[in-house]
């Protein structure tokens, strides 16, 4: 099993760290998982600084960078927009997996507008901001990282 270094980004102007339950449970199964947290970190609903936090993220190391929040049709859901400012390449299979896994447990699912990008050798991956929202998304891909992380770094299938 890879060591895999994790962020979290949690995108909320409501939330702070202590109340951020959808990232303490993400930062709960990546622990169960064997893998490491670099960092968990809340930043208010504002492009720039979504944006700036993934780019801190990745530059710092993290293989995975895990945004939670602000996928939705809210005008204030700028995540994934933010993902797109500063990365290179879109990885459709992973949000695409999450809704169809979702849709299976509400037709609401199909309103999330998440991404999954690669910048450089991060991948970027926008989950739900609810706490069940979020574990549910997690459950359905991250059997996938480490191979994903494998094949960023150049490894074959």
């Amino acid at each position: 099993m890879a060591d895999l270094k994790f962020s979290i980004i949690t995108c909320s102007t409501t939330r702070n760290l202590e109340e951020d339950t959808a990232g303490l449970a993400l930062e709960e199964l990546i622990g169960n998982s064997g893998w490491s947290l670099l960092r968990r970190v809340v930043v208010p609903d504002v492009r720039e600084e979504i944006a700036d936090a993934i780019v801190a993220a990745a530059d710092s190391g993290a293989d995975i960078v895990l945004t939670c929040g602000g996928s939705g049709l809210s005008l204030q859901d700028v995540t994934p927009e933010a993902t797109a400012d500063v990365c290179d390449r879109n990885v459709p299979g992973i949000a695409e997996a999450m809704r169809a896994t979702s849709l299976k447990i509400t037709g609401r699912a199909m309103l999330s507008r998440a991404v999954c990008m690669q910048r450089g050798t991060t991948l970027v991956v926008n989950l739900p901001g609810s706490k069940k929202a979020a574990t549910e998304c997690f459950a359905a891909i991250y059997e996938q990282f480490e191979h994903a992380i494998q094949m960023v770094a150049g490894g074959g299938h």
